[in-house]
């Protein structure tokens, strides 16, 4: 079905609070993941990603969810269908068209960065 979410990702310390965001794609039996630190903003430069092990399929219908170990609070902050114009999913280099509220257009992946333009 070519499913996607990005997750607000809120990490609890002592002294601090750290959020991050969570970008699954749908890949058959589970979610390629990446983590960026901020969030790629339309037609401007790109941002630094950082690809992350694959997630469960669960994450693509959770809405918000407490984390067991005290790893934190997630949050689905955006999601959609993607249409994937590359030639397959790869972790290093993907391009995708994204339909979301915040994330719209094309999305690519170029190895440890990315992009969202308004014209593919």
């Amino acid at each position: 079905m070519n499913k996607w979410v990005l997750l607000e990702h809120k990490v609890y310390s002592a002294k601090s609070l750290d959020i991050h965001y969570d970008f699954l794609v749908e890949n058959g039996i589970d979610c390629l993941t990446w983590k960026f630190l901020k969030l790629p903003l339309l037609n401007q430069s790109s941002i630094e990603i950082f690809k992350q092990p694959n997630h469960r399929l669960v994450w693509l219908s959770r809405t918000k969810h407490e984390l067991s170990g005290n790893r934190g609070f997630v949050k689905r902050i955006d999601h959609g269908i993607f249409k994937n114009v590359s030639d397959k999913l790869d972790s290093e280099y993907c391009r995708f068209i994204l339909n979301g509220r915040l994330l719209y257009g094309f999305f690519e992946i170029s190895g440890n960065t990315c992009r969202l333009s308004k014209n593919f």
